[in-house]
């Protein structure tokens, strides 16, 4: 219960809840509203590279406004940006200025958010709770995550796009009201050997965007394909996968403690090799896919913690948290980016989707390369399973 005794880390788990919300109604539905919206498979994946290349050409704005403003305010500011993304995503018609509005809002508001919160969470988190921490506040997500997709998709096929997206925005903007109650951080104009110190996080992040582009964002357009492009459907199926999560979250953070990182690395990717293969031939088979997305789900409780544990602490540890996590965001920008790219090329070029589902496999080896050489050399951190009864067990990352 130690690490409930963060009340700053309480409030950034709060933000993070209501922010997750957003994420898993309107947020979940992003790419695939674009999909019905006229945009093709490879425009859809060309579209989110553009935005991650984007980010990666902004965000180092974010220094110098971090040093002048203060990480705090950084958050607020991306968190507001944010939410204007949404109303514009209901007025994508095809390829279009709508669509290019998108991307450039887009990539401005997730290259200050982003960077700023990873920033903020790092220095405020404690290096001794990490794991827990982490692993609540994922639980909140998957807890929000049951019911959002389904108002989500209810919204937009009772009362169109631009009421679900509108809304999605209302409830991203409230998420920045917990961070007013929080402390600033200055950040130092001056600060030797920050960007160097980030390499290792900034390699891990490359390797995380590649899997996310193929095992996350391919695998959306591929279950909303092999759900009848059905909006309650594909809702439906979130809200199973966060119900799973959530009861696979609560057994795996009851009886297993994943203990040293080693071993919570072979756990890790070993769950994440068996979910990309379920989830490549589960295309066009719809309680499969179902499946598949809900095995995907539990894999996340043991995936998110192991990755952002050494991520976090390799943050803590550099002389400046803000300048390590741009740069490690900008490696997942430049690993999901070109992951989005080859997919999009692939499904430009008749390939089925499973073969971009699998794309994500390159990533993965990287990432667990880097994750076993990061645990092996700091063998006293723990990692623990996230799930949802430690948010009930104690008092919140």
């Amino acid at each position: 219960m130690a690490y409930f005794r963060n009340s700053t880390v309480n409030l950034l788990n709060l933000h993070y809840g209501i922010h997750s919300i957003a994420l898993s109604s309107g947020g979940a539905f992003y790419l695939v509203y674009l999909l019905k919206a006229g945009v093709s498979v490879p425009g859809v994946l060309t579209t989110l590279a553009a935005i991650l290349l984007g980010r990666f050409i902004i965000r180092p704005i974010v220094v110098p406004l971090g040093i002048r403003f203060g990480i705090k305010k950084l958050v607020i500011a991306g968190t507001i940006l944010s939410a204007l993304q949404y109303p514009l995503v209901a007025e994508v018609h095809g390829v279009g200025l709508a669509l290019l509005a998108l991307v450039l809002v887009s990539a401005f508001a997730d290259s200050i958010y982003w960077s700023s919160y990873h920033a903020y969470f790092a220095a405020l988190g404690d290096h001794e709770h990490r794991g827990q921490q982490i692993g609540v506040r994922e639980a909140i997500a998957s807890i929000v995550g049951i019911v959002s997709p389904i108002i989500g998709g209810g919204l937009l096929v009772t009362l169109g796009p631009r009421a679900a997206f509108g809304a999605t925005a209302l409830v991203l903007t409230l998420a920045a009201l917990p961070i007013l109650f929080t402390p600033e951080i200055k950040v130092q104009r001056h600060v030797p050997g920050a960007y160097k110190a980030a390499v290792p996080g900034m390699l891990l992040f490359a390797s995380d965007g590649w899997n996310c582009a193929g095992y996350y964002f391919v695998w959306q357009i591929a279950l909303f394909l092999s759900l009848g492009q059905s909006f309650l459907a594909y809702g439906g199926a979130l809200a199973i996968a966060a119900v799973a999560g959530a009861i696979g979250g609560m057994l795996l953070g009851r009886h297993i403690d994943m203990g040293n990182g080693g071993r919570a690395v072979v756990l890790a990717f070993s769950g994440f090799l068996f979910a990309a293969a379920l989830r490549a031939v589960a295309l066009g088979h719809p309680a499969l896919a179902v499946l598949a997305n809900a095995i995907g789900s539990l894999e996340g409780c043991l995936y998110i913690p192991t990755m952002m544990t050494a991520v976090y602490n390799l943050a803590k540890q550099s002389p400046c948290a803000l300048r390590f996590h741009v740069m490690t965001e900008g490696g997942w920008d430049i690993g999901g980016a070109g992951g989005c790219v080859v997919t999009a090329i692939l499904a430009a070029m008749g390939f089925p989707l499973s073969i971009g589902i699998l794309t994500s496999l390159a990533g993965a080896a990287m990432g667990y390369l880097l994750l076993r050489r990061y645990y092996a050399s700091h063998p006293s951190v723990v990692v623990k399973a996230s799930g949802p009864e430690l948010s009930l067990a104690q008092p919140p990352g």
